[in-house]
């Protein structure tokens, strides 16, 4: 690599069209003929005296032909939206993915553990689980619950008085609220407003939200068998890194409840549930 990777560039653009043109070889001369630019222009993208346009960083992701990863670090770094293409957790080519997502929910027993989409629909959830939730909402409900947000937020007025759990709500509200506005997905802003109407959530939980650190891990209580347990809710994404891994798709979480006090369950307590999300 040259000395210029290591440069301070005058703005994130600058410097990531600077790099990807060395990464390529292609001069500047090159690069403005394949965008129909100049090289005086393209100069002073780089120096940072004038900034891109929309359809001139999407024409330079084209011509330097770039991966949909690296484009949208691009329209970032541009001040743009980045682009997400729809990718089904079902798809033949993710066969892999699902192979490895099925060894880690089960290396993950005897903690509840749930993999989920960027909506926040239950895609494989393993043994503990099933047999956690099902104590606190019931075997058969369980079965028919399909998205991971819903069911929290139905478990609210059943740990009514946690300043713990309503903390998770609101932050999980932020999260969507924030989600909602970077793509303006019509799906999450009709979920956003169901979970805002949960009974018992404070008006002002999107002030609340931004008092509190928005950790991917935070401690929750819930009431299990009359009883208020604590537990180290932690979640992993799974997918690209960088600052596009909110778009990459399919976009994963697992999500695993972790007991701070006492382990709640043993192996032999999950061994007998079942799910029509559990792996075979």
């Amino acid at each position: 690599m040259t000395s210029a990777f290591y440069a301070d560039p005058p703005s994130p653009f600058s410097g990531l069209l600077r790099f990807w043109r060395s990464v390529h070889q292609i001069s500047q001369e090159e690069l403005a003929f394949r965008t129909g630019s100049s090289a005086r222009h393209l100069s002073r993208l780089e120096n940072g005296h004038v900034s891109p346009s929309l359809e001139m960083v999407e024409a330079i992701a084209g011509a330097l032909g770039m991966l949909e990863r690296d484009s949208n670090h691009l329209l970032i770094a541009a001040g743009f939206k980045a682009h997400g293409k729809k990718t089904t957790f079902c798809a033949p080519d993710l066969k892999w993915l699902r192979k490895a997502m099925t060894l880690t929910l089960r290396a993950l027993d005897p903690h509840p553990t749930v993999l989920i989409d960027g909506a926040g629909d239950i895609l494989m959830v393993n043994k503990s689980w099933v047999a956690f939730y099902s104590r606190l909402v019931g075997k058969h409900h369980l079965a028919r619950v399909t998205n991971h947000f819903d069911l929290l937020f139905s478990l609210h007025d059943a740990t009514s008085g946690s300043k713990a759990y309503t903390d998770a709500l609101c932050l999980i509200l932020m999260s969507i609220q924030q989600d909602v506005l970077l793509t303006q997905d019509t799906d999450m802003q009709r979920r956003l407003r169901r979970l805002c109407a949960t009974p018992g959530l404070p008006d002002d939980w999107a002030r609340r939200a931004a008092q509190l650190d928005p950790m991917a891990s935070f401690r929750v209580e819930l009431r299990v068998d009359d009883s208020l347990e604590r537990f180290f809710s932690v979640s992993q994404t799974v997918g690209a890194m960088g600052p596009t891994a909110y778009v990459s798709e399919p976009r994963l979480t697992i999500n695993t409840l972790y007991p701070e006090t006492s382990v709640l369950l043993s192996p032999a307590d999950a061994n007998h549930n079942s799910h029509p999300l559990l792996p075979e």
